[in-house]
């Protein structure tokens, strides 16, 4: 996400460091370039002239401070009007009313509405310990209510049966009526989108508006679609007293426009992002920290949030414990390990949130990321082909072992090996842990095996 813009403002923002003062005349240049880099990144153009009229604004004159550089100072800046552009703070849904709260889902066909309707009954499950039901609008398209009726069964919630016979407006009042006898907290309402926006569309919805009166009235654009989500959300703004924006498919967009054009637009705050096609890729928008990822400065906050979700507790510690009594780093912990790290996103996911390391946006290092998640996939493959006891004790691996493991897992005899090189390796790190100064030590040896410092080849 942002990689485009990123890169395009790090090496841009590189251009005022070293001057003992921002000016007119030497900021000049660089707010040229901020502006191309918007405008590239499908940024709305009234967006960008805002933007850097109110950069230009508060840098011109600033004085240097004594324990910052104009570069710096400038990036301060930058980063300000980042988050003042995307909003100010996260804004949580409004569900503080008597039960059932009633949010509806608003939206172009083929943006999303329907996964995302999924995903947020996940999150207000599992984040906000919220009882939730499900219900579809959409008397169009059997196949959305077949498949809110496959979410809701994977994730766990209620769901309420419609069916294209029915009107929109009694199939919501009678979920609605069902879950005040069931007690149910939240109540998310599919609604049926078009392929474009037309009278007969809006005047559906703000019939099925008026009839619920929804606490949380949420549009759900794509993000690819740039300065087109900012358009449409506009449109539905116009029609719709929307309380906020669900951003989707922003893993697949490098550029941003959407997400920095759609709060000066509509005046509506963003309040998710989806960051992925499975139910639990759904994430509460910050700008401060988003502002943070576009500069190259990482998310650290959303990784320790995420970690603190998807680690299994007991597992670490257990590891822990096993490393400090001496005991080995078996392949059974190595493919342990490997796991944990897909429920965090992969490396992928892990990459997009780190900063910026010597100038280099490790986020940025797609093919290098992509030939990695594929090794890890690999590495996980042979494991699961392993027998129990050749997990806990790699060095009774013989040839013959190596052959059956290669067929077993679709791989070859020279992979197996390799893998079980690196997990010496390994070995080696972990005991340095549990050793006096380990961790130090521990730190050194993983530096080696960064993007770039020599890491250990499948």
């Amino acid at each position: 996400m942002f990689e485009n813009l990123s890169e395009r403002l790090s090496q841009t923002l590189r251009h005022v460091t070293g001057k003992a003062k921002l000016s007119e005349d030497n900021i000049k240049d660089t707010l040229r370039e901020v502006r191309m880099a918007l405008l590239e990144a499908d940024v709305a153009l009234p967006v960008v002239k805002e933007f850097v009229n109110a950069i230009k604004e508060r840098a011109v004159g600033t004085e240097v401070s004594r324990s910052l550089t104009p570069g710096q100072a400038f990036v301060k800046i930058v980063q300000a009007e980042l988050e003042s552009v995307m909003g100010a703070a996260n804004e949580d849904l409004a569900l503080n009313v008597a039960p059932p709260a009633v949010v509806l889902m608003a939206g172009l066909q083929g943006a999303g509405k329907t996964t995302t309707a999924g995903k947020l009954a996940r999150f207000l499950k599992e984040r906000k310990k919220k009882s939730v039901m499900v219900v579809s609008a959409d008397v169009y398209r059997p196949a959305a209510i077949k498949q809110l009726e496959t979410l809701a069964n994977d994730i766990g919630v209620t769901f309420f049966p419609s069916d294209i016979s029915q009107k929109p407006v009694a199939i919501a009042e009678a979920a609605i009526r069902e879950a005040k006898l069931k007690f149910i907290d939240v109540v998310i309402l599919d609604t049926a989108g078009r392929l474009h926006i037309d009278a007969d569309m809006m005047a559906e919805i703000q019939a099925l508006h008026a009839a619920v009166k929804p606490v949380e009235t949420l549009f759900v654009v794509d993000a690819m679609t740039g300065q087109d989500a900012a358009n449409t959300a506009k449109a539905f703004g116009d029609a719709l007293p929307l309380t906020g924006v669900v951003l989707t498919k922003v893993d697949g967009d490098a550029r941003g426009g959407a997400a920095l054009s759609v709060r000066h637009i509509t005046g509506k705050p963003i309040k998710f992002i989806g960051m992925g096609e499975k139910s639990e890729a759904l994430e509460p928008f910050h700008p401060d920290r988003i502002a943070s990822r576009i500069l190259g400065m990482g998310d650290m906050l959303s990784l320790i949030e995420q970690a603190e979700q998807k680690l299994d507790k007991d597992k670490a510690e257990k590891l822990a414990k096993k490393l400090k009594k001496g005991k080995g780093f078996d392949l059974e912990d190595f493919r342990d390990q490997l796991v944990q790290m897909k429920s965090m996103g992969g490396l992928g996911g892990l990459m997009d949130k780190l900063p910026s390391i010597g100038g280099v946006n490790l986020s940025q290092m797609g093919n290098a990321q992509g030939a990695a998640e594929k090794q890890f996939k690999q590495m996980e493959a042979i494991i699961g082909s392993m027998t129990p006891a050749e997990r806990r004790d790699p060095d009774i691996i013989s040839g013959s072992r190596k052959r059956r493991i290669a067929l077993g897992s679709g791989t070859q005899v020279q992979d197996v090996g390799r893998l079980i090189k690196q997990h010496k390796q390994m070995q080696k790190m972990m005991k340095k842990f549990s050793t006096k100064g380990g961790m130090a030590k521990m730190m050194r040896g993983l530096g080696g095996m960064m993007p770039g410092g020599g890491m250990p080849r499948l």
